[in-house]
């Protein structure tokens, strides 16, 4: 990245700080690394101290920060490569068939805990399904339709076009009730450490030009959780290591080796770690360059 020349840019800039964070993380002899000189440089940006942050909120802040302030657009794009989820989102008309059909980009995919019935859903695969389930829109829903000519019944969904190098899968564990206190839903999910999206999805699911179908393998790479209530808590991060494939558990400034059987305690219903669950799920490709 273009390191900025003028002192008060360094400190505002997010990609120029992360680096330097990331730098004295991988040749510093002390124990832990305080972010002083990041977080002093997302408050220029007008993020909030002192707050509990949505993981999946910040991770979205922070990406449009970095994005925005690389200077080199091939640099840019290849971020983009490397974590952009493609889709299609389409709407097809139950009179006539007419479809009209958008691309659109996403940085993670917000998975249900519940389904289109409230019903508990039991596996992470089964959110993914649901996910790209379409949703029939009738009575006050129905929608326009360009060749009736009036609003008629609809087929709404969504068609997965293109999987990145990293995959993001954002588990909707925080929900608004009637008197807008948010609740957290605790209960069990488990995730598996491979997943296959070929034996997820219907070939309706995914858009006939995917041409990458048989790279839609992925691993387990990171898990970031979150411990407490949503009012209040504490986030903490199981990562993989790629040389070892041990994993590690990151808590502030504690660093420590973990099974796998410790990971799987952030399904949910757990009695120990203080209600910990997982929130946000972060995938790799497998065998890629």
């Amino acid at each position: 990245i273009r390191v900025p020349t003028v002192h008060i840019e360094q400190k505002k800039s997010v990609p120029y700080q992360m680096l330097l964070l990331l730098e004295q993380m991988q040749r510093s002899k002390r124990r832990a690394v305080y972010p002083q000189e990041l977080v002093s440089c997302l408050t220029w940006h007008n993020l909030k101290l002192f707050v509990q942050y949505d993981a999946a909120q910040l991770f979205l802040s922070l990406w449009n920060l970095i994005k925005s302030q690389i200077t080199d657009g091939q640099l840019a794009d290849r971020l983009t490569t490397l974590y952009t989820i493609r889709v299609q989102e389409y709407l097809v008309c139950q009179k006539c068939s007419f479809e009209t059909r958008r691309d659109s980009n996403m940085l993670s995919l917000p998975l249900p805990m519940f389904n289109s019935c409230s019903q508990r859903l039991k596996t992470l695969e089964d959110t993914l399904r649901c996910f790209f389930q379409p949703e029939q829109l009738t009575d006050n829903n129905m929608c326009l339709c360009e060749q009736c000519e009036r609003k008629t019944p609809c087929l709404q969904g969504m068609r997965l076009t293109c999987l990145p190098h990293t995959l993001t899968l954002h588990l909707k564990r925080f929900y608004y009730k009637k008197s807008s206190w948010t609740q957290k839903i605790s209960y069990s999910l488990p995730f598996p450490q491979s997943l296959d999206f070929n034996q997820i999805l219907t070939q309706e699911q995914c858009h006939p030009d995917a041409k990458e179908k048989a790279d839609w393998q992925y691993e387990l790479f990171g898990v970031v959780a979150h411990s407490g209530l949503a009012s209040f808590g504490h986030y903490c991060a199981y990562i993989r290591s790629l040389t070892e494939g041990k994993w590690y558990c990151f808590n502030d400034s504690s660093v420590c080796q973990v099974l796998w059987d410790d990971v799987k305690c952030t399904y949910g219903n757990s009695h120990t770690h203080w209600g910990e669950t997982a929130y946000l799920l972060v995938y790799m490709r497998k065998n890629s360059q």
